[in-house]
């Protein structure tokens, strides 16, 4: 299985990279696990609902040219389906059995995703309904994968 998990802007805080790190470590004996960071774009305070747009819109360009045939595409979004832990391991299960060996993983910037990306989508998931930086959740995202093969596995994990 691959995964890939593309995401809006760098990662700079050294905390997350240790931990992103150590669930890449994990998740080898799982999957392949690729990351793909695109830019993300100047934002600034007060913009207007077509600003958000025009930033939201370059940044999904961004996403959709990393986005490859075959593909099964998992955009993480407020409006998607929540899903307990046991539901995503089965999720990665039934696409494995379907013959999808290739999950990504798309996390938007600060604004969200673009309405192109969304439409790529194959499947929209929401981890909450609260609203977390777009960089914790990448380590928040991996966790959960790891956490669905051990319990794919039926190996012990902390609950």
């Amino acid at each position: 299985m691959n995964i890939t998990v593309i995401s809006v802007g760098k990662l700079k805080e050294k905390y997350l990279k240790q931990g992103i790190a150590e669930y890449d470590k994990r998740l080898s004996r799982y999957c392949k696990l690729n990351f793909i960071e695109v830019a993300d774009e100047k934002a600034p305070e007060n913009l207007s609902e077509a600003e958000e747009i025009m930033i939201k819109d370059k940044e999904g360009e961004a996403i959709l040219k990393s986005i490859k045939d075959g593909m099964f595409v998992i955009a993480l979004d407020l409006a998607g389906k929540m899903l307990s832990s046991e539901a995503l391991s089965e999720k990665i299960d039934k696409l494995a059995l379907q013959g999808n060996s290739h999950i990504t993983f798309v996390i938007g910037g600060s604004l969200g995703l673009s309405q192109g990306v969304l439409k790529r989508a194959d499947f929209k998931l929401c981890f909450s309904p609260m609203t977390f930086p777009h960089q914790l959740m990448k380590l928040i995202l991996l966790e959960q994968v790891y956490r669905a093969f051990r319990i794919s596995k039926n190996e012990p994990y902390h609950k």
